[in-house]
């Protein structure tokens, strides 16, 4: 097999365009992409419509994961390649469902405007459909045990989105150092259960309030779900769709929950570590 070359493309960029108020409270958020490379293909195009030209088998993980390299007009770009004829069986989450469970939760970022998880799509690969992820150039000797104080910011919003979407696999390893110190958040597979399942290793924050410009995310969003799908934003109209019903109720029910407690779930014995 054959490893693939980082490819330097168009940087991905995302901003948020805030209109004007509606009369019911809430603002369609409107994600507009945007490269910082005047030419070629954006990243996002080549990994939509690229042609997977080479790939490799991650070492590790219970699932098949393959870093593939993406080509298109003679730009590059490394991603991460999740098919779901690769998915282990597991007793808990239906079979062939993980690699939707990827997409929901880049969606889910999108949606709130955290722009936290890589842009993700689902698409043909070698071993036939899955999710297909941008991959984020990072140092791989640094984790959550690893990251420096300044990071708690960005940790309480990992922290608020795994309350959100359920997360279910949150190890230290799936945050990744960006550039620009930005955290990325992957591996998202094991998601939006119905059941509340919420694992993970950041208690930095047991008890703290949540701060209040997540909770107006998650107040929009809430507000958003009592709308008839026709009316959706095309995002969240997506991630509606992409749900079984029963997990779009249990998501309701889980921003009901942390829009009434507005605080992070605290643990015995457990405290803050983290400042900045």
């Amino acid at each position: 097999m054959v490893t693939p070359v980082q490819g330097p493309t168009g940087i991905l960029s995302w901003r948020r365009v805030k209109p004007r108020r509606q009369r019911a409270g809430v603002d369609p958020l409107i994600i507009e992409l945007s490269s910082e490379s005047n030419s070629g293909p954006a990243t996002t195009d080549i990994i939509r419509h690229g042609e997977i030209v080479s790939y490799h088998l991650a070492p590790l993980g219970s699932n098949y994961t393959f870093v593939v390299k993406i080509e298109m007009d003679g730009n590059e770009s490394q991603a991460i390649y999740k098919p779901r004829e690769g998915e282990a069986p597991l007793w808990d989450f239906p079979s062939g469902t993980l690699y939707k469970r990827e997409y929901a939760a880049f969606l889910l970022s999108e949606i709130l405007g955290w722009n936290i998880v890589p842009f993700t799509i689902i698409r043909d690969g070698p071993y036939g459909i899955g999710s297909v992820q941008e991959f984020v150039d990072h140092d791989p000797k640094q984790n959550y045990y690893t990251l420096e104080d300044g990071c708690a910011d960005q940790l309480r919003v990992v922290a608020c989105f795994d309350l959100v979407a359920n997360s279910t696999d949150r190890k230290a390893n799936h945050l990744l150092m960006g550039d620009g110190g930005k955290i990325w958040s992957i591996d998202h597979g094991l998601t939006f259960h119905s059941d509340m399942k919420v694992r993970t290793v950041i208690w930095d924050f047991c008890s703290e309030p949540i701060p209040a410009h997540l909770l107006e995310s998650l107040t929009g969003l809430r507000e958003r779900l009592d709308f008839p799908v026709d009316s959706l934003p095309s995002l969240l109209k997506e991630l509606v769709a992409l749900l079984p019903p029963e997990e779009v109720h249990a998501l309701k029910l889980r921003l009901d929950w942390v829009l009434e407690e507005r605080v992070f779930p605290g643990l015995p014995g457990r405290s803050r570590r983290r400042s900045g």
